[in-house]
C-alpha cells in the first residue's frame, strides 16, 4: 500500500440519526491504524443534518485518537453552515 496517498472515506445520502452508530463503526474500520492522511468526501450528502454533523464529528475524534487527520472534501454550503453552527467549522477547513 503506497503510504502517500491519503485514505478517502465517501459519505453520501440522507443520514438519519439511527444510521449514525452503524456508519461510524463502518467508517471507522476504514481508518488507517497509524497517522496517515484521510480525505472523507461528503459531496453525496443529501440534504445535510445534524446527525451528519455527529458521524463527521465522530470520525474526526476517532481518527485523530489513532493519529489521523480528516480533511473534509466536497463540503456543500449547507453542511459547511451546519458545522459553523455547532462550533465544527474547521472541519471544513482542514
Amino acid at each position: 500500500m503506497d503510504d502517500t496517498k491519503p485514505t478517502v472515506l465517501v459519505v453520501a445520502g440522507h443520514i438519519a440519526p439511527a444510521d449514525v452508530p452503524r456508519l461510524h463503526e463502518e467508517l471507522a474500520a476504514g481508518l488507517p491504524a497509524t497517522a496517515a492522511d484521510v480525505v472523507c468526501d461528503v459531496g453525496g450528502l443529501v440534504r445535510p443534518t445534524l446527525a451528519a454533523v455527529e458521524l463527521l464529528a465522530l470520525l474526526q475524534l476517532t481518527a485523530r485518537r489513532r493519529g489521523c487527520r480528516v480533511a473534509l472534501r466536497g463540503t456543500g454550503r449547507e453542511l459547511r453552515l451546519l458545522l459553523d453552527l455547532v462550533g465544527l467549522g474547521a472541519l471544513a477547513r482542514e
